[in-house]
């Protein structure tokens, strides 16, 4: 083994912040080293956690084995207690350059095995930016952390609260990336929709995103990652309704469909509320397409309340469903509330699923025969404007724009065919 070896588990943000990592370790000159990048949001993430570690030191036997994410920042002790574990790092220091830099072969005894502060007290914007994480996608994190309390969730103990990268950073980083010729960048945090509130004069995510589309404008295709709806500000819906480079495509963090249960877990939004901003999204952009995450089965849900949010699937118009089935989570509320049975859980996760496998299902039929710009994300595969995925039978330009004629579909992906000169920027 030679440079660092990455294991990343979770969100796409621990992704981001795996790429960022790879240059903060290859700087300080590491090898012979393993990191596993943790997530912590279920406790099913925690287990399979510890499973990736075992399988990487029987793997690697002579590695140096750090652990860090998540999962180590809010659960240090389990991981330092695993015999094949090296180091654990936190969250806010994972992305320092003098922890990797202290990690350094001649340095390895000089520094603590386990670095983990209380990132609750952490004030700083999110850190590390990085010039290309994706192929021809790009992905820009302008947010970290979460000031919201959900009964179900760990990640504020694990991430911090919000902080923001301020515009003008974003804007150069953006530019950045055009200049090396990516066609789409994604703006993503953990908790998007708060963007701004701990910046000077408290900007709005909407804010951003049209000062972004006007400060670049040889930016092709701007997409935002998964938003609160009851955070959504006018701008940003302005945004939806007159800019066309933003992408029609939302991933909404609802999480349930019934009054009672959206209260117990803490949300700041009622079941009507979900319904409204849907409606109002799609009247303002006709061509929105819409994705949720929902949790089935949390403690206390009734068959009648379960069967709320799965009509919210067809009342708010889903069409990319994100199933989560409940798993407590040591420390939080909702742990200590009356649980479901295993078995009741994963049941109404595959109603749910169907629910949303049948509202994609209606999604493609009604694209065939429509024309789309696809960006191609590898020879034969690309992705839409609204995020659905296109299969062609032939090679097209991967990282370019083309225009192509639906056909159908087959298993999950659209299919298509493109003229010569459908070719696009």
């Amino acid at each position: 083994m030679s440079a660092p070896v990455f294991s990343t588990l979770g969100c796409r943000l621990n992704a981001y912040e795996s790429e960022a990592m790879k240059e903060l370790a290859e700087a300080a000159g590491l090898d012979n080293t393993v990191v596993v990048n943790t997530c912590a949001v279920t406790a099913e993430a925690v287990r399979k956690a510890k499973q990736e570690i075992r399988r990487l030191r029987r793997d690697n036997p002579g590695a140096t084995i750090i652990v860090t994410g998540c999962a180590a920042q809010t659960e240090p002790a389990t991981f330092s207690a695993m015999p094949e574990v090296d180091r654990v790092i936190g969250n806010t220091e994972k992305m320092q350059a003098s922890t990797w830099a202290a990690m350094a072969p001649d340095l390895i005894g000089q520094t603590e095995r386990v670095q983990v502060d209380d990132i609750l007290s952490v004030r700083e914007t999110a850190g590390h930016l990085i010039d290309g994480f994706g192929r021809h996608r790009a992905y820009v994190q302008v947010q970290n952390g979460c000031d919201h309390r959900c009964t179900f969730c760990i990640i504020p103990y694990g991430r911090g609260n919000s902080r923001s990268v301020p515009a003008g950073v974003v804007v150069e980083q953006i530019r950045r990336l055009v200049d090396k010729g990516f066609a789409e960048v994604v703006l993503t945090g953990v908790d998007l929709t708060s963007w701004g509130a701990d910046l000077p004069a408290g900007p709005r995510l909407g804010d951003l995103v049209m000062r972004i589309l006007r400060l670049v404008p040889d930016l092709p295709r701007l997409r935002i990652s998964s938003i609160d709806s009851i955070e959504v500000d006018e701008a940003l819906m302005q945004a939806i309704a007159t800019e066309p480079r933003l992408m029609p495509h939302l991933h909404l963090s609802l999480q349930h469909g019934d009054d009672l249960i959206l209260k117990r877990m803490k949300r700041r939004h009622l079941r009507d509320d979900a319904i409204r901003f849907c409606e109002e999204a799609r009247r303002l952009r006709p061509d929105l397409v819409l994705g949720a995450d929902i949790i089935a089965g949390f403690p206390t849900e009734s068959e009648a309340a379960f069967e709320n949010s799965r009509r919210l699937v067809g009342d708010c118009g889903l069409t990319f469903l994100h199933v989560f089935p409940f798993s407590p989570r040591k420390g939080t509320p909702a742990a200590r509330m009356p649980q479901l049975a295993g078995p009741v859980i994963r049941e109404r996760a595959a109603r749910l699923r169907a629910a949303g496998d049948a509202r994609l299902l209606r999604h493609l039929e009604a694209q065939r025969g429509l024309t789309h710009r696809v960006l191609m994300e590898g020879p034969r595969l690309g992705r839409t404007e609204q995020f659905t995925e296109v299969a062609f039978a032939a090679d097209m330009p991967e990282g370019r724009i083309v225009s192509a004629t639906i056909t159908g579909h087959d298993q999950g992906r659209l299919t298509a065919e493109v003229a010569a000169a459908g070719l696009a920027a």
